[in-house]
């Protein structure tokens, strides 16, 4: 059994950090690049070529290219996942219609609950909102 130092550890940890960092970037470049529409099909096989032949060189030269886009891009992409769950979970909860919304409202009103002035206001407001449909929703 071979005794290693703690010099020699933490040198090959090192080396795994490294190794490691190295393949998530190479992964998240591929990525980019596949996922980019404005990429056309020989401009993705042109990137990969070149990151598979020089892995170092097409790597820095992808990240000083076209890195902030692709930061752009992936925040676009995020943005635009949050927007479709968000969808989602507004349809699967069964969100209430603005008809169902008045209901309520004249129902309180009714009550004595909300009075003459608290009741337009809040109609109002929701006849507002159910106006601007989709734009009022983030």
């Amino acid at each position: 059994m071979e005794d290693f130092s703690f010099g020699e550890v933490i040198l090959g940890t090192l080396w795994f950090m490294l190794v490691f960092a190295w393949i998530w970037l190479m992964i998240s470049i591929l990525t980019d690049v596949f996922r980019d529409p404005e990429v056309s099909g020989w401009g993705k096989a042109g990137w990969t070529l070149f990151l598979i032949v020089f892995p170092w060189l097409g790597a820095l030269v992808y990240l000083v290219t076209r890195g902030s886009s692709m930061n752009a891009r992936h925040r676009e992409r995020a943005r635009a996942h949050d927007a479709e769950m968000r969808e989602y979970v507004r349809e699967a909860a069964g969100a209430p219609s603005p008809a169902d919304e008045l209901g309520k409202l004249a129902d309180l009103q009714r009550r004595g609950i909300l009075t003459e002035a608290e009741y337009a206001r809040a109609k109002s407001a929701l006849l507002e909102s159910s106006q601007n449909g989709a734009g009022a929703r983030r």
